[in-house]
């Protein structure tokens, strides 16, 4: 497993004068925001616990007050930090759902035993996730996350068996 924090939004901006921030959010439920008590703040040079005062929604995005800040001079170095969450705060999985950082450089194999790669990224489509799979000199695959095609995720052994619906693999 990847460590235990979660990608749950990315700062894109300060939202108002009194240290409030836009946030992108990453996850498929952004009122999950509502829920979260603290966050850890990833700048990507320094990670810090914040306290979240309020939350408000705004078209796609999360307006976010952090109990610390009062200013927006405050958090002008926020702006492009990940919003990260621990295991524990993190939304609950129905069956059939996985946290993106748990597939990433998962093995992927066909349900014929051929090792396709590893999965590298997920696209998230909208109508479902695209699994993307890297092997050295081959074409990325590019597999829907469809129950046509994911037959088994193997969490422990990190390895997903996928069948190769007529023309996902070029010959």
């Amino acid at each position: 497993m990847k460590d235990d924090l979660l990608q749950a939004g990315v700062i894109t901006t300060t939202h108002g004068v009194r240290g409030e921030v836009k946030v992108f959010p990453t996850t498929d439920d952004p009122a999950r925001f509502k829920k979260l008590k603290k966050v850890l703040v990833d700048t990507g040079k320094t990670q810090t616990e914040l306290e979240i005062a309020g939350v408000k929604f705004f078209k796609n995005m999360v307006i976010l007050k952090f109990k610390e800040y009062d200013n927006i001079n405050d958090v002008q170095y926020l702006r492009q930090a990940k919003i990260m969450v621990t295991r524990d705060q993190a939304v609950k999985l129905e069956k059939d759902e996985y946290f993106i950082a748990d597939l990433l450089d998962m093995k992927a194999v066909s349900d014929e035993g051929e090792d396709l790669g590893v999965i590298a990224d997920v696209l998230q489509t909208g109508a479902n996730d695209v699994y993307i799979i890297k092997k050295e000199q081959k074409k990325d695959l590019l597999v829907p996350a469809i129950k046509d095609c994911i037959k088994n995720v193997d969490m422990e052994q990190k390895v997903m068996t996928i069948h190769l619906l007529p023309g996902l693999q070029e010959l």
